[in-house]
């Protein structure tokens, strides 16, 4: 669908504790970042930061553009661990016609990169004209669906919207398409002024009965929600899970970011 890109700013290496360096553009001047942690036999490179972690944030990016004048651009995202470092930065690529005329419901390519500027993981959607709504996702021409791949070019998980009367919900699988998770999210996702509490989607085994953990949308307060598209994150796993399926739970906040929150800002714009 696209190609790739060349990721916009490429930071200085590790030492062994968190370092200061300089942050993306519309970001603080200093980021503070993980320490990298020694390579892992039969781990892909990048991902080993994802072996010591139980919890990820994820805080996207105000643009000043969008805040200013409402043109839909592209998003970017920190993903810091619960210390407030930043492990990865997120940066979507799409096109501007289907920015503009399709919105949410765009294809889209995430492009995860490291604090090395390197791309360690890859989150795709291909644009469907007729996808998104929930009593239709039985049929895989109406269901939004992503894929994981980490390193690029090796595809780890996918994620898959599913058929429902009213909750969100998603089959997670992974490469050989055997399912490993699904999750749920709540009847009403609302959010606003006078119901501030976070929108949960909880995760569970397939047998449904099991919750092993979550991912959030946080309230980011009045004017952050109410002026800007910019959206506060957090996904919670096992400390013990598979880091490829750790990495393939984080794609799919980026899933239910544009299918349930990106809508509601442009609309709010």
């Amino acid at each position: 669908m696209q190609g790739s890109i060349a990721p916009q700013t490429i930071q200085p290496g590790y030492g062994g504790n968190p370092q200061v360096v300089a942050g993306q553009p519309g970001m603080q001047p200093q980021v503070t970042v993980m320490p990298r942690p020694p390579g892992i036999p039969g781990v892909p490179p990048g991902l080993e930061y994802l072996s010591q972690i139980d919890q990820l944030l994820v805080h996207q990016q105000v643009e000043l553009v969008e805040v200013l004048t409402g043109f839909q651009c592209e998003n970017k995202y920190q993903v810091k661990n619960i210390l407030g470092q930043q492990v990865y930065f997120a940066a979507e690529e799409s096109g501007v016609c289907e920015r503009l005329c399709c919105g949410s419901s765009r294809g889209f390519v995430i492009h995860i990169v490291d604090n090395l500027g390197q791309e360690v993981i890859r989150v795709s959607r291909e644009f469907k004209c007729c996808a998104g709504c929930n009593w239709c996702a039985n049929c895989l021409c109406c269901a939004f669906e992503i894929q994981i791949e980490a390193p690029v070019g090796q595809v780890v998980g996918i994620v898959r919207q599913l058929q429902s009367c009213m909750k969100p919900r998603y089959g997670i699988f992974d490469a050989d398409m055997r399912q490993i998770f699904y999750a749920e999210g709540p009847t009403c996702i609302c959010q606003g002024i006078c119901c501030t509490q976070d929108v949960n989607f909880n995760i569970y085994t397939p047998d449904r009965v099991t919750k092993v953990g979550k991912m959030s949308k946080q309230w980011s307060g009045v004017a952050r929600e109410v002026f800007s598209n910019a959206n506060n994150f957090c996904v919670s796993f096992p400390l013990d899970l598979d880091v490829r399926m750790k990495a393939t739970l984080l794609g799919t906040l980026f899933l239910v970011d544009f299918m349930y929150f990106e809508e509601k800002q442009n609309s709010s714009n």
